[in-house]
């Protein structure tokens, strides 16, 4: 790679913190296997003056789904389940299930599969009170949120249980919707398996892999790496410590929850998330261990979606993308207004952090910021192209 022109990535990410759009950042370009990129800028957390650095702890949110379809795509290759199986051969709530159609719950014509949970066209969806099925979820988690406050809290088991139990957006396969499918999912491990889903984690992929600082909270003595996530205060111009939870998590993680996440609940270091973004690069295996076979990545990295259901899946940042298996994939690299591969595939997080990896280049693109909404989709678009153009 010209290094010079990778080089153009310090003063974009720098120009963000001197702006104060963000507080601390860290990109890590991986090419051919080598680590050509890794720097980190800014602060962890200014209240207790730490400054990033290459082990800093970071809020994964939806960059935790690619490791749950790993994780759900192993147990397939062990025989434990298919991707064809109905939800409700595992989880309760989802036997007798009601789809809302012209605003009246009927029952589903179709039961909810594994891989609908895999593709987001289950039906299921996240809380959002700007539609009547969100509303119904929104109603639930504040119900969670209670219990939480209240010193009950719901199960990774339970919760994937109450969430079957809410009235789907649309019959499963007809659309598509950004939802808890990937918390079911872990839910479905931990019946099969046996085993806690952050046990399964542990056992299946992050041991093996030798990410050490992957979990669903920060232990006491690794509390000084973990980083603050910030929020833009409208009212004052600046960022400030978020407090708030967000889709049943809470904010300061220091200790083991009772729901573990599937669809947003890791916390990982970049040098971690780049030992399984490295194993899904090449094949399933890295540094001599297989994670999963051949056969699964190809599975996970290809689009699921008909042309029917890519009507509803129509973010900005998803221009050019196909989806399936928790992940968008690039089928069409001239409508994604910039450079890049098709194949390319990858996922982001809630908090603005974003993986990309793209097996055409062998290359591949981890950035972790730490603020509410991330910092807008074009950040990430310019430090693609300036990796991008680096080749």
């Amino acid at each position: 790679m010209n290094y010079n022109i990778l080089n153009k990535a310090d003063k974009v990410i720098q120009a963000k913190i001197n702006g104060d759009e963000i507080k601390g950042a860290s990109l890590c370009v991986i090419h051919k296997g080598d680590t050509v990129y890794f720097r980190q800028f800014g602060m962890a957390d200014v209240a207790r003056d730490i400054p990033m650095t290459k082990d800093s702890i970071f809020r994964c949110y939806s960059m935790t789904k690619p490791v749950t379809a790993a994780a759900v795509m192993s147990a397939v290759e062990k025989g434990l389940i298919s991707l064809s199986d109905t939800v409700d051969m595992y989880l309760p709530g989802f036997r007798d299930q009601k789809v809302l159609k012209d605003g009246k719950l009927v029952p589903v014509e179709h039961k909810v599969t594994l891989q609908n949970l895999l593709d987001m066209t289950a039906g299921v969806t996240y809380p959002d009170t700007s539609f009547p099925a969100g509303t119904y979820m929104q109603n639930m988690i504040d119900q969670y949120y209670a219990d939480l406050e209240a010193g009950k809290p719901t199960t990774t088991y339970d919760l994937a249980n109450l969430i079957g139990q809410q009235p789907l957006e649309f019959e499963p396969g007809e659309g598509w919707r950004y939802s808890f499918c990937a918390d079911v999912l872990g839910a479905v491990l931990e019946v099969v398996t046996g085993k806690t889903y952050g046990e399964y984690l542990k056992k299946t992929i992050f041991e093996p892999l030798g990410m050490v600082d992957t979990d669903f909270y920060v232990p006491e003595d690794k509390q000084n790496r973990f980083m603050e996530n910030y929020e833009y205060k409208p009212e004052s111009g600046t960022l400030e410590p978020c407090t708030w939870q967000h889709l049943g998590l809470s904010y300061m993680h220091k200790k083991k929850p009772a729901f573990e996440s599937g669809g947003a609940g890791l916390v990982s270091t970049v040098e971690d998330y780049s030992r399984f973004v490295q194993m899904m690069m090449h094949g399933g295996s890295y540094r001599g261990v297989r994670i999963l076979g051949r056969k699964s990545i190809e599975h996970m990295t290809t689009n699921h979606l008909t042309p029917q259901q890519l009507q509803m899946y129509d973010w900005e940042s998803l221009r050019g993308y196909g989806y399936g298996d928790l992940m968008r994939q690039m089928m069409d690299v001239p409508a994604s207004y910039g450079l890049g591969s098709v194949g390319e595939f990858g996922w982001d997080g809630w908090l603005g952090s974003y993986v990309a990896m793209d097996p055409a280049e062998d290359l591949a693109i981890i950035y972790v910021i730490q603020k509410c909404g991330g910092n807008g989709y074009r950040d990430v678009q310019v430090l693609r192209n300036i990796i991008y153009s680096a080749l």
